[in-house]
């Protein structure tokens, strides 16, 4: 008898979940169920078959969606907490702790994350005599883009013959690998590729983990590139059951060497697979799906499918064309504000974008509204640098032989240990082969002044009392141990507001310690250097109550009741690259696609006629993909725009030549009913500039907005600016604008009605 988990499927999702030997494939479009499908599979192995918990895979992409589908996995079966559900590099990291001597390395190696990447790089860089601003990005990219090939040095210069600065870009390269060995640490990549190759170099242990999970499962298939595929491959060379589940629609990250071809092409490389597809959506209205459809059907290499659900009809999905990206933000801000004053959340709403540069203009009119927002794509809170100084700290007492961790805190909190000390230990310590760490513990004999010899005598001094006392010391006390003998806060006493901040990051760091001690009360302080090292972006996305403004990239996989996609001109999306290369389009399309499919209730589409971006204002064209979704969404015949006139920033000769745009906007700003038409629309501006000038200087304008009468001369306070002078108050068809000169802020406007001050 089925467990009742299978009566919560339907046929399409039943059948995958039945099929359990052998190559599976489960095309599942967005929102259409494919976790209940994987925890469902699994659940059924476990309660149906009997298959052992032990003898089961689950390979996920981010720590969220793995977190995710243990707890579901929790209330359907016992024993999860033998299964492997996780990351792929964190599942990569578990065998390599435990079997990487075979290929050389320490088992408690370091993990290098991007920036610790690329401060090794600007060295090497620096010490072959190089020019570090033209080279470093090149660098970075190159080996990054070499290692999801698999290629060496060597090989990828024989690829790469004809690219620019490629003999620099190759010695760089190799210099790095020498610099990662000698420090015994990794970086992202080499999670990945030097687990591939402890499997094809050592039988054995690939012959272990093969025989180990009998049940291979891959969430997000579409997502792997080529190095990842074939250690996929390779776990299930022994039994050959491999499920995979994802969209060949939702593949966007090819910039970062994801493959679409391995989710296409699967069932020529596992002969006899069998394909399913999923079609019915549980997340979006029936008039969101039509949007997704209209445009992704566009796109020639996909598996042919269509979404449909049995959700309501729904709101038509809108498109709005704003003067510029104030007014587009200004409108995505006062729609906002209205939701949260009928009731709704803040967390109820999204702003997605494509290039992370469009956040300004939304986060200064979310301010303005005081409306709660979370960027996602700034500092996450571990690469806070006085949180990556403590665990550098960590990766010391871990790994000494770890070069960048010692060379970051060598002098943190200063110990007046010099550039040209540090220069000296580390020339001394490449040219013997050996760690920064060895050369400090012979510190004696390096070519230093006696007091240079002092100052990293004290240091050496230092380190080794915390190594010795830290052996004794769970997680959490280490860290304390850390904070106590370095007299890290004692950097953080100046009394001003970011130093207060940074003590609290501090103490926010030790909680995160004793969370994790909690949670994990076997692991070691290398277990808690890995989770913070391969947490993502949207693993802070949690259940409090802010907007969240992201680019499409780090939203995948979640959903919101209203989004707005934002900034939907040409060479914004498409970006300008992918205008002329077919795939890089398609890829472009699967972004809208996946920005349209996080929507449950509401979608807006928005762009602006006018847009400040890579250092100048240029007028701007349709997004290509809105005339591919044209059919599906309502668009109002008021949605033409105007600058404000009422923020006076800006010189006059430029607002002048702006408002020659049509003048109407739904949440923009409008001359009055008297002023001209169009065809005089300078003069459209300069009377309206002046009535509202001269009513600021009579000090006479007074409007009823709701219970609010607010008149030039006030003083107001805001929540976010605090105290100000109302300068002018404007009407318009939509309601009444009032600007304000704040001591402080500057100059701001405001759809009065909403705006959250007080007079006083």
């Amino acid at each position: 008898m089925l467990s009742n988990y299978i009566d919560k499927l339907n046929n399409s999702q039943i059948l995958p979940v039945k099929d359990t030997e052998g190559a599976v494939l489960v095309i599942a479009g967005a929102g259409s169920g494919k976790t209940r499908v994987l925890t469902s599979r699994i659940a059924y192995l476990v309660n149906d078959l009997g298959i052992s918990p032990s003898n089961i895979l689950a390979i996920t992409f981010t720590n969220k969606a793995a977190n995710e589908m243990k707890e579901r996995l929790s209330t359907m079966v016992k024993g999860v907490e033998y299964m492997w559900v996780s990351t792929i590099h964190a599942m990569c990291v578990r065998i390599l702790r435990a079997n990487i001597g075979a290929i050389g390395f320490d088992k408690n190696f370091s993990i290098y994350n991007e920036d610790d990447k690329t401060r090794v790089i600007k060295r090497i860089i620096k010490d072959l005599g190089y020019e570090s601003d033209t080279l470093l990005k090149a660098c970075v990219n190159a080996i990054s883009d070499a290692k999801n090939k698999d290629l060496s040095p060597r090989e990828y210069k024989e690829e790469n013959a004809k690219m620019r600065y490629i003999g620099e870009i190759t010695e760089v390269f190799s210099k790095y690998q020498e610099e990662l060995k000698r420090s015994n640490s990794l970086d992202f990549d080499d999670l990945l590729t030097k687990t591939l190759r402890l499997f094809e170099d050592n039988s054995d242990v690939l012959n272990y983990y093969a025989e180990k999970f009998q049940y291979v499962h891959v969430d997000e298939f579409q997502d792997t590139n080529t190095i990842q595929y074939k250690i996929i491959r390779a776990l299930a060379s022994c039994y050959g059951n491999i499920f995979a589940v994802g969209d060949d629609d939702q593949s966007i990250y090819g910039w970062r060497g994801a493959k679409i071809s391995n989710i296409l092409d699967f069932e020529y490389d596992f002969k006899g697979a069998k394909v399913y597809k999923l079609e019915q959506n549980y997340r979006s209205t029936k008039n969101i799906l039509n949007v997704a459809n209209d445009v992704i059907r566009h796109n020639s290499k996909r598996k042919q499918k269509k979404l449909w659900t049995d959700n309501e009809q729904g709101e038509m999905p809108r498109l709005h064309v704003a003067y510029d990206e104030e007014a587009e933000a200004q409108f995505v801000a006062m729609k906002i504000k209205e939701g949260i004053s009928k009731g709704k959340k803040a967390r109820d709403y999204a702003v997605l974008m494509r290039l992370n540069a469009l956040s300004r203009s939304f986060e200064q009119e979310f301010l303005k509204y005081n409306i709660p927002y979370k960027v996602f794509g700034g500092f996450k809170f571990f690469d806070r640098k006085e949180i990556k100084d403590l665990t550098a700290y960590l990766k010391i007492i871990t790994n000494p032989l770890d070069n960048e961790g010692v060379l970051r805190v060598i002098n943190v909190p200063k110990r007046g240990i010099g550039d040209k000390t540090i220069e000296t230990i580390l020339n001394k310590a490449n040219a013997e082969g050996l760690s920064v760490f060895d050369k400090i513990f012979d510190y004696e004999n390096l070519p230093l002044n006696s007091g240079a010899k002092a100052k990293i005598g004290a240091f050496k001094n230092l380190i080794s009392q915390i190594l010795i006392e830290s052996e004794s010391l769970k997680l959490s006390d280490t860290v304390k141990l850390i904070v106590e003998k370095t007299e890290f806060l004692s950097q953080f006493n100046d009394g001003t507001e970011e130093s207060e901040d940074k003590k609290l990051n501090v103490s926010e760091f030790i909680n995160a310690t004793v969370s994790f001690e909690k949670d994990n009360p076997n692991a070691t302080v290398a277990d808690f250097l890995s989770s913070i090292t391969l947490s993502s972006d949207t693993d802070e996305m949690d259940e409090s109550n802010y907007v969240s403004v992201a680019t499409v990239h780090s939203v995948k996989g979640l959903e919101f009741n209203t989004v707005f996609f934002v900034g939907l001109d040409e060479t914004i999306i498409p970006v300008s690259r992918a205008v002329n290369d077919a795939d890089e389009l398609e890829e472009e399309r699967r972004l809208v696609y996946v920005a349209v499919t996080r929507a449950r209730e509401n979608l807006y589409i928005t762009r602006a006629k006018s847009r400040y971006l890579y250092g100048s204002r240029a007028i701007t064209s349709e997004s290509r993909f809105i005339g591919e979704m044209k059919n599906s969404l309502y668009i109002p015949n008021t949605d033409f725009y105007k600058k404000p006139f009422s923020n006076f920033g800006g010189s006059y000769e430029s607002r002048m030549e702006r408002s020659n745009y049509k003048a109407r906007d739904e949440y923009g700003y409008y001359p009055d009913e008297d002023t001209p038409s169009r065809s005089t629309g300078a003069s459209n501006f300069a009377n309206a500039y002046k009535r509202n000038l001269a009513s600021s200087r009579q000090g006479q304008t007074s409007t009823n907005i709701g219970k609010v009468f607010y008149a030039s001369g006030q003083k107001v306070k805001h929540a976010k600016f605090g105290v100000g002078t109302v300068i002018a108050v404007t009407s318009d068809k939509q309601g009444q604008k009032v600007v304000v000169k704040f001591n402080e802020a500057g100059v701001k406007t405001f759809v009065s009605a909403l705006a959250p001050m007080e007079i006083i």
